[in-house]
């Protein structure tokens, strides 16, 4: 989905522009308040520098990304390149402060490697090679990445110390879920790569405290797919996988029922008054709070609630079965706002061990 809309410039790009210039620097070339930077599809962009420095072996340049009218984490925050001379002829790229490492297996980089995907290292090698022909070395950093860091998948997907430099196109086009799509289809590769077998997917926070609470995981076995339904269940029916775990609020996950596959709620109905006819349905009664789906649960007698949570979890799982194309098995369990079970269906001793050894 896109919006129309300022777009804005990548870290991959901000970090191509700052490594450019500090070579230029290091050339002993003057450099002007802005400098411009080579995008994956051919065309250039002039990206501003707030500052430069060189003392004759190091220079520095640092830009401030603009994310344009995209919601991101990194807007506002400083992408800085160190750039010194080195023996070798190539351009060696590494993780400063706020970069992270990649630690797991299962993602485009080797372990140990900064987290600088192909697309940027490609801009950061090229920027630095329009600047200069000799062998350089790259520092890139991100101050307070870190901590910005914490709001991302990069923990789950195995990038720890800081932030990934990320970017396709170089360009950061408002209200586009690629970048989240991209970070899902990432954990599903770390997922097989850690030869976790069954996974266990959930809708956000209050479904992952609930899995590791009620069940033993590992991290690369919990999956948060956000809204993305749709998406990340076509993308796992092409794995190897033997069975999955769906954990979450049902106000969410009822929605799945429904064939709503994009939870989000301004592309989704509310799942309350299915709820509530099934309510109707099963226990023949109306619950007296139908406003809300936690609403509707918390009304009724514990043993309703269970019943309504079983029947509402058996055709969640049915319906996210036939999306998998009958690929493995789905097993459902129900959580409130608590994190306690309403209801499951399906067979989940699988997960009450470590079900990916």
């Amino acid at each position: 989905m896109t919006s129309s809309g300022r777009t804005g410039f990548t870290t991959g790009t901000c970090a191509a522009a700052a490594a450019k210039a500090a070579a230029l620097l290091l050339e002993g070339r003057e450099v002007p308040g802005h400098v411009d930077v080579s995008l994956p599809d051919g065309s250039q962009v002039v990206l501003s520098l707030l500052e430069m420095t060189c003392n004759g072996v190091r220079a520095r340049a640092t830009v401030k990304k603009f994310s344009g009218d995209d919601p991101d984490v990194t807007d506002g925050c400083l992408v800085i390149a160190e750039v010194s001379w080195s023996d070798s002829n190539e351009v060696i790229l590494e993780a400063g402060e706020g970069v992270g490492t990649v630690t797991k297996p299962g993602l485009a980089l080797p372990v140990g490697e900064p987290a600088i995907n192909p697309v940027p290292r490609r801009m950061i090698k090229q920027a630095v090679r329009e600047a200069t022909g000799r062998g350089a070395r790259v520092v890139i950093s991100i101050p307070g990445g870190k901590e910005l860091a914490e709001k991302t998948f990069n923990p789950r997907l195995g990038v720890q110390g800081g932030l990934s430099i990320l970017g396709t196109s170089g360009i950061v086009r408002p209200f586009s879920t690629s970048a989240l799509k991209d970070s899902l289809k990432l954990a599903l590769s770390v997922a097989e790569a850690c030869h976790v077998r069954d996974p266990i997917f959930v809708p956000g926070r209050i479904g992952e405290k609930a899995a590791r609470r009620h069940f033993t995981t590992i991290p690369e076995q919990l999956i948060e797919v956000s809204n993305e339904w749709g998406f990340m269940l076509d993308e796992a029916s092409v794995y190897d996988f033997r069975r999955l775990l769906v954990v979450g609020h049902p106000g969410k996950l009822a929605k799945l029922a429904q064939g709503q596959w994009d939870t989000h709620s301004s592309r989704s109905t509310s799942a309350a008054p299915m709820v509530s006819a099934l309510s109707t349905e099963i226990l023949g009664t109306t619950p007296a709070e139908a406003g809300t789906v936690e609403g509707i649960f918390t009304s009724l007698e514990p043993s309703d609630r269970r019943k309504l949570a079983e029947e509402c979890a058996a055709r969640i799982a049915d319906a996210v079965f036939d999306r998998l194309e009958e690929r493995f098995p789905v097993a459902v369990v129900l959580v409130d706002l608590r994190g306690d079970i309403l209801g499951e269906y399906g067979e989940v001793s699988a997960w009450e061990c470590n079900a990916s050894e």
